[in-house]
């Protein structure tokens, strides 16, 4: 995943969104987002090559979510699979801070990595880039993270920010078409405001847009993850081929099953669109 906006607790109603964008090469197989075969309980995509995953949620609200940072000639060749830092999470029930802080004693393993993990009652972020190396607890807040340091004001990552610090999470109740639409920006910075991260001018433009479109690399997927303080939730997401054409949508509505401050309602229900159905879909018309 190349880009997130997550709002933590932002809204009375809205304890946790979540709206990104999962950028890769085409050729990468990869699963659709969809409850595990061996572990249920979790709603995610997988990735076919290392079989991890770059966002998901269980049904019990536990969410992870990872980028990559971008860092041409700091490559490990020996490296494990960054994407087993997110579904392991997902697949235990080890508490959220100490999860993040055996990240932290064990990141120098890791190609250069950006993981948000969390539930209905704190998250933490932890970069093995960051100079601090520390699992960091965040606030309730907006953040953006993208391919360098959580809140890096990047031009995509600025562009996202605004365009969802305007809109209503309010309007998650009678559809998603908004959020998936501002996550199908695909401007491009100008190139004063690239960033320099050492990769070719033209390289960092195609990055510079929150939604990419190539032949070779670009958005595979758009999700959205969004829990109401009543213990309704949703995992939605409309996956894409190398022209920017929609090709598939998958909504996952759920109950998040027990936590402290949700209700303690249960059950999964799903609505998979194969092809892609463009009617308005929102977390009351999925129930």
């Amino acid at each position: 995943m190349c880009i997130a906006y997550i709002a933590i607790r932002t809204h009375p109603d809205w304890p946790l969104f979540i709206a990104a964008n999962r950028d890769e090469y085409h050729q990468r197989p990869s699963l659709p987002a969809a409850p595990w075969a061996e572990h249920p309980n979790v709603i995610a995509g997988i990735d076919c090559q290392a079989a991890g995953t770059w966002l998901g949620i269980t049904r019990q609200g536990r969410f992870a979510l990872l980028t990559n940072y971008r860092g041409p000639g700091h490559t490990l060749t020996e490296a494990p699979s960054r994407g087993k830092l997110t579904s392991d999470y997902l697949t235990q029930n080890e508490p959220t801070q100490h999860y993040a802080q055996n990240i932290v004693a064990k990141a120098a393993m890791y190609n250069g990595f950006n993981l948000i993990v969390g539930d209905m009652e704190e998250a933490y972020y932890v970069s093995n880039r960051d100079p601090s190396i520390a699992a960091r607890l965040l606030a309730p807040g907006r953040h953006v993270l993208s391919n360098h340091l959580l809140d890096t004001p990047w031009p995509k990552a600025e562009r996202l920010r605004q365009a969802l610090d305007r809109l209503s999470l309010d309007q998650l109740e009678q559809s998603l078409t908004t959020v998936f639409d501002v996550l199908k920006d695909t401007t491009q910075a100008d190139d004063h405001a690239l960033p320099d991260t050492g990769l070719p001018r033209e390289r960092e433009r195609l990055l510079s847009s929150p939604f990419i479109i190539s032949p070779n690399y670009g958005t595979r997927c758009s999700t959205i993850i969004a829990v109401h303080a009543g213990g309704r939730a949703l995992l939605s997401e409309i996956s894409y081929d190398a022209t920017g054409m929609a090709t598939q949508r998958h909504d996952w509505p759920f109950k998040i099953e027990a936590t402290t401050s949700l209700a303690t309602t249960m059950g999964v229900s799903a609505k998979v669109r194969n092809p892609l159905h463009t009617g308005k879909h929102s977390l009351k018309s999925l129930e």
